[in-house]
């Protein structure tokens, strides 16, 4: 790894999955950001030596819902601690028999069905950054990041699928049946209630973003299943928050000790910095035309 290139973890926990106890010498910080404040404190620690802060995405009481999750705060304040890589936990629905209750989902398509969320951190405000972000979002997660987990997870006997599609529900009521079929008809793998704006403000942020997704019931397309319900899902997600918990484990030092990551890192941040139209008075002023030339006659 580049002698440059420092690399810091932030762990971005979702519901039953944002367990502190993870790393070792937890420290509180509480920030401000220009978006306000995020869902909770930052805590900072250690997992086999790698610098990690800890977010839990709904507040560690679980009291915000995932509409008024501050995604924009979250982000910010992860970059702003250091973070080059986000590694995030998401509960979701299973839109396909194959992909089981306790399953994982290594992630790598979104479909947005959100409504009231801002999705970009050039918003606008006094505050915020100038201009306008058009960030691409053909590849919303980061390929390297997901071949590692994926190989973490193969590794500790995970039944791991290696990649799907997540199709993200404003919520925070589940969906109907009618709502549930047709978003298989659409080729979504998953339904969750969080992976956008999250995924798409850390591509504008240059983070390297990847998601490990935990499957907890069949939504309610699955005839003879019960339909999705909190006592089934928080059932699920105690019984196998474990194997979140263990790949992150695993994965975060073999991000930090095996991979190098100055090129990715790089090329992050140059898209996410090309993707910004500033406005006239910030853009550089245009070069002075050269002298005209006077050819004596």
């Amino acid at each position: 790894m580049s002698a440059s290139m420092q690399i810091k973890i932030g762990i971005i926990g979702g519901s039953g999955l944002d367990d502190p106890d993870i790393l070792e010498g937890r420290t509180e910080k509480y920030v401000d950001t220009p978006y306000g404040k995020p869902s909770d404190a930052l805590i900072m620690g250690k997992i086999q030596n790698v610098e990690c802060v800890l977010l839990a995405r709904h507040g560690r009481q679980h009291t915000i819902m995932p509409t008024d999750v501050n995604y924009q705060a979250n982000i910010w304040a992860l970059r702003e601690e250091g973070c080059t890589h986000l590694l995030v936990t998401t509960a979701c629905g299973s839109l396909r028999e194959e992909i089981q209750p306790g399953d994982i989902v290594i992630i790598d398509q979104f479909i947005d069905r959100t409504t009231k969320r801002a999705q970009t951190l050039y918003d606008g405000r006094p505050t915020s950054p100038p201009g306008v972000s058009h960030i691409p979002m053909a590849e919303p997660f980061c390929t390297r990041t997901r071949e590692v987990l994926l190989e973490v997870a193969r590794g500790l006997g995970v039944k791991c699928h290696p990649q799907g599609t997540v199709l993200t529900i404003e919520g925070p009521r589940f969906s109907s049946r009618a709502e549930s079929l047709m978003f298989r008809q659409w080729g979504a793998d998953v339904i969750n209630m969080t992976s956008v704006p999250e995924v798409v403000l850390a591509k504008e942020a240059g983070l390297c973003y990847a998601s490990i997704a935990m499957a907890t019931d069949y939504d309610c397309w699955k005839e003879h299943e019960e339909a999705v319900c909190v006592d089934n899902v928080l059932k699920t997600m105690k019984e196998n928050a474990n194997k979140a918990s263990s790949i992150l484990l695993t994965a975060i030092p073999l991000i930090c000790t095996q991979e190098d990551w100055t090129h990715t890192i790089k090329a992050l941040k140059t898209t996410a910095q090309s993707s910004i139209m500033l406005p006239k008075q910030h853009r550089e002023p245009p070069k002075s035309p050269s002298p005209p030339l006077y050819i004596r006659e």
